[in-house]
């Protein structure tokens, strides 16, 4: 998959993966599981992140 980010936008790999993780968790596309094994972490840690955002 090719994604077009514009150069103004400051944003790594790492990043882009959260954002896309939580939100195809966020509208049911991902389990926790699913979402919280593509960005490397544990169920719990995934939860956190998800009430920091």
């Amino acid at each position: 998959m090719n994604l077009n980010i514009p150069d103004n936008v400051e944003i790594n790999s790492n990043e882009l993966t959260v954002i896309v993780a939580t939100r195809l968790y966020e509208i049911g596309k991902l389990s926790l599981g699913q979402a919280s094994e593509m960005i490397g972490c544990s169920k719990n840690s995934f939860i956190e992140l998800l009430g920091n955002l």
